[in-house]
């Protein structure tokens, strides 16, 4: 199972929503950076997605994006694939 990294923030329904949904397909370990407590975090976030909103998600080294795009890409049957490396 690849590694799953997502910057997150207290408050993000969407950030409950993709950990939901990783969870499901299997994800057991979630790293979760808080932007909103850090915010060098932040800074590298934009920096390496060109995004602002929360959550980023990265499995391996693969910036999924947000949690629409980690639905439609569990939509189209990639997600699982993904995950397995």
């Amino acid at each position: 199972m690849q590694a799953v990294k997502m910057y997150t923030t207290a408050v993000c329904p969407y950030c409950t929503r993709a950990k939901q949904l990783l969870k499901a397909r299997g994800v057991e370990q979630i790293e979760e950076i808080r932007i909103d407590t850090d915010p060098a975090a932040r800074q590298h976030m934009m920096e390496s997605t060109g995004r602002r909103t929360v959550p980023q998600i990265f499995i391996g080294q693969t910036h999924v994006g947000g949690y629409d795009d980690l639905a439609a890409l569990d939509g189209r049957g990639g997600l699982v694939p993904l995950l397995q490396g």
